[in-house]
């Protein structure tokens, strides 16, 4: 998946309406797969609600996209205060997770897109708030 176009996909916000990734085109991308009952995944929220403040201004995204339905993500997203998107969904989110290269399937899952749209980094697992700091500066 390095080195390609980012596939195309449509998933549900917390609120029910469906969000298109191209939404986002031209902006670094971080796409980030997780679930509430995943502790990794709880772990790197907020480094990613402090990186998505530093680098809002310089069109940088944090996408969530986690693994359940709106009413089990939406009081610990509130409860984070979380600042950037969270799409859900259940089967279509394996679809997708599997799409950008996680074909196990594991969570979390990060998928890092340039604003030209060609997926340049994933990782499987963690991904630390230092990592994903200097993967993003590289990319401004």
């Amino acid at each position: 998946i390095i080195g390609q176009q980012r596939p195309e996909f449509s998933l549900a916000d917390l609120e029910g309406l469906s969000r298109n990734v191209s939404e986002w085109d031209g902006q670094v991308l971080v796409v980030n797969f997780w679930a509430t009952w995943c502790p990794p995944c709880r772990d790197e929220i907020p480094e990613f609600i402090q990186l998505q403040d530093e680098f809002a201004a310089q069109d940088v995204q944090f996408l969530g996209i986690a693994l359940q339905t709106a009413e089990e993500v939406k009081p610990f997203y509130e409860e984070m205060q979380m600042n950037y998107p969270s799409l859900v969904g259940e089967q279509d989110v394996i679809r997708v997770t599997k799409a950008y290269g996680n074909a196990l399937g594991v969570l979390p899952y990060t998928a890092i897109i340039d604003n030209t749209g060609k997926v340049v980094f994933t990782k499987r697992g963690p991904l630390s708030g230092e990592e994903a700091h200097t993967i993003i500066k590289s990319l401004l």
